[in-house]
C-alpha cells in the first residue's frame, strides 16, 4: 500500500478512540461519505495496516489488574525458543522483539500481586533468559 493519507491517519485515530463507532458516525466526524470510510477501512485492512479490532475494558485499576512491562535479555538459546515458551504464559498480553540492551519486551497483566510474583519467578526461570527488568504500570495517560 502507498503511504497513509491524512484521511487514513484521521480514520485510524477515530478507530483507536472507538473501534465500535458506526461507519455513519465516522463519516460524519471525518467529513466524508460512508462509502469512503468503508472503502478506506477495507483497503487498510487488506494492506495489513489494520490487523484487527479489539475490545478495551475500563481502567485496569477499576478491575483490579496489575500491569507491567518487562525487558528481557537472552543468552544461549535462540530467541524463537524463548518466544515459543513465553507465548504459553497467559499473563503476557504482548511480546515484542527489540534492539539495544534488551532482546524482548513483554506486556504483562495479572489479577493480583501474588500472580505477578509467580509470573516473574517463572519468567526468570525460562532457559535462555539471562536478565530481566520489570516495571509496574501505575496509570495510563495516553492510549
Amino acid at each position: 500500500m502507498e503511504s497513509l493519507s491524512d484521511l487514513d491517519r484521521r480514520l485510524i485515530s477515530e478507530l483507536r478512540r472507538d473501534g465500535r463507532a458506526p461507519v455513519a458516525a465516522l463519516a460524519q466526524r471525518l467529513g466524508v461519505s460512508r462509502a469512503t470510510v468503508t472503502k478506506r477501512i477495507d483497503k487498510l485492512t487488506a494492506a495489513g495496516v489494520i490487523v484487527g479490532f479489539s475490545v478495551r475494558i475500563r481502567d485496569p485499576r477499576e478491575v483490579g489488574e496489575v500491569r507491567a512491562i518487562s525487558c528481557i535479555e537472552l543468552f544461549g538459546r535462540p530467541t524463537s525458543h524463548v518466544i515459543a515458551e513465553l507465548r504459553g504464559y497467559p499473563e503476557i498480553t504482548a511480546l515484542h522483539t527489540t534492539n539495544g540492551a534488551w532482546d524482548l519486551v513483554a506486556e504483562i497483566s495479572c489479577t493480583d500481586l501474588q500472580e505477578f510474583d509467580s509470573l516473574l519467578t517463572r519468567l526468570r526461570g525460562v532457559k535462555g533468559v539471562m536478565n530481566s527488568e520489570t516495571s509496574l504500570l501505575l496509570s495510563s495517560v495516553v492510549r
